[in-house]
């Protein structure tokens, strides 16, 4: 698509925008019912996209996109016209007499530019929340997951007119174009390198940004864990979608006098969950392209690998592989691994662990399985991360009712639920100042006498 294009979507965008046509609620409801049934239409088409892009079941694919789509859908059609109501707030005495209050308010022409990894869910949900909010938006999916993009297109062309809701497909040139472009709000989802420069970008023409980017998240296990259940929720959380999970635990940091009872756990919930030969499993699904595949098969030392370290180039499968007796110094350590192999570290004491993870980049997940609750609350003080879990894996994320964002180097602002709302809403602090009485205490000139005594109850 080129520039020109570009810019007369986001033209037509801002004049209808201006029409004021996206701010009655019933008009964002109508419209998120539009999209609600036309996923349900195409829930199958959806279900194959996936599979051709990442060799995701359909049981997966409905499981961890589709019915999480539907899901916040069902939450903000329910809820829209709350979270959009004015709240009216305490006005302090030396306003008498007013009304103060703060009204959500969208912010306009938006951008959301979303990732390969869970093509459909990354690109709809923040959509979802844009459209509650009452914006326009222009939506990027993926090109690294181009039938998924295609159903995207063919969908949101089928609910929307593309003043109001258009889809811009293409690879690095159309980005480009696109964050040339000045919009009032711009939603991020992908890799720390491209972050940045989306922020630079956004910054030039001081348009706020949300930035869901990822990370190297720990997984905890301590002394007390029961390492069955671990072990099992682990395997289910890091090597789903083939460990191509923003917040899939990266690597394990767990407490040496367990490690090797972990260890064979993880091995045989790997040959329960996945078969003896998940390379030939067809629910498990592949690496996304020959580069992120060739990267992966770098970071395997065959000398740790307990388990797995296969592959096969023509399907484009890694085994789920798990690295005992891994370092810090690793290869597999020294970036985020975003596939099936799962580094295992040991840890004698928590000062220690602390000690290991107060310098490194903040995390987008962090995962702690413990027994003793007040480890667990120490933990959750002391270490910083985007959200978790204790006692499993991944699930922070699959709910309305919480927002899910990151910190630091793994992102910036959150979205699901209230917290999607207000991150595609800007609030607008409003006084109403009454006009049958008008104190005359602030005006010129100053009567400190008759006055002051007053003006310091007030001002207190």
């Amino acid at each position: 698509m080129s520039s020109m294009t570009i810019q007369q979507i986001v033209e037509a965008q801002r004049r209808f925008f201006r029409t004021g046509a996206t701010l009655p609620i019933p008009f964002r409801v109508s419209m998120l019912k539009r999209l609600r049934d036309a996923v349900k239409r195409h829930e199958e088409e959806i279900g194959r996209a996936l599979a051709a892009d990442l060799g995701k079941s359909a049981y997966e694919g409905f499981m961890c996109e589709t019915g999480l789509v539907l899901t916040e859908l069902s939450y903000m059609i329910r809820n829209t016209r709350r979270l959009a109501r004015e709240q009216t707030v305490r006005t302090p005495l030396a306003q008498f007499a007013s009304r103060s209050y703060r009204k959500p308010s969208p912010y306009g022409n938006t951008l959301i530019m979303s990732p390969w990894n869970y093509p459909f869910l990354l690109t709809l949900d923040p959509l979802v929340d844009a459209v509650a909010a009452g914006n326009t938006a222009v939506v990027k999916p993926s090109a690294y997951s181009p039938a998924t993009g295609e159903v995207i297109a063919k969908l949101l062309e089928e609910c929307f007119d593309p003043s109001y809701v258009a889809v811009v497909t293409g690879g690095r040139q159309e980005n480009a174009a696109l964050l040339d472009e000045k919009f009032d709000f711009v939603f991020f989802t992908g890799s720390q390198a491209v972050g940045r420069e989306v922020l630079r970008r956004t910054a030039e023409h001081l348009t706020p940004a949300v930035l869901e980017l990822g990370g190297k998240s720990p997984c905890i296990v301590d002394a007390t864990a029961q390492i069955p259940l671990a072990a099992r929720r682990i395997a289910f959380g890091k090597f789903l979608n083939c460990g191509q999970t923003c917040v899939a635990p990266d690597y394990i940091l767990c407490h040496s006098s367990v490690k090797d009872k972990l260890v064979e756990e993880l091995c045989r919930q790997i040959r329960r969950q996945y078969g003896e030969d998940p390379l030939r499993n067809p629910d498990y699904g592949k690496i996304v392209n020959q580069k992120h595949f060739d990267r992966l098969v770098g970071l395997i030392d065959p000398d740790q690998a307990v388990i797995g370290g296969q592959w096969d180039r023509g399907t484009g499968k890694i085994a789920p592989t798990v690295l005992d007796r891994a370092a810090w110094d690793d290869a597999a350590m020294q970036e985020e691994i975003f596939g099936p192999i799962l580094p295992v570290l040991t840890f004698d004491s928590f000062e220690q662990l602390y000690a290991d993870l107060a310098d490194r980049p903040l995390p987008l997940a962090l995962y702690l399985f413990s027994q003793n609750k007040a480890r667990v609350r120490e933990a959750m003080s002391r270490l910083r991360f985007g959200g978790g879990c204790v006692n499993d894996v991944v699930i922070h994320l699959a709910t309305s009712e919480m927002g899910f964002g990151g910190v630091g180097e793994s992102g910036m602002g959150a979205y699901h639920g209230r917290a999607g709302f207000d991150a595609f809403s800007h609030t607008k602090s409003i006084v109403d100042k009454k006009t049958w009485i008008d104190l005359p205490m602030r005006y010129q000139p100053y009567r400190k006498e008759l006055y002051g005594r007053l003006l310091r109850l007030f001002l207190r």
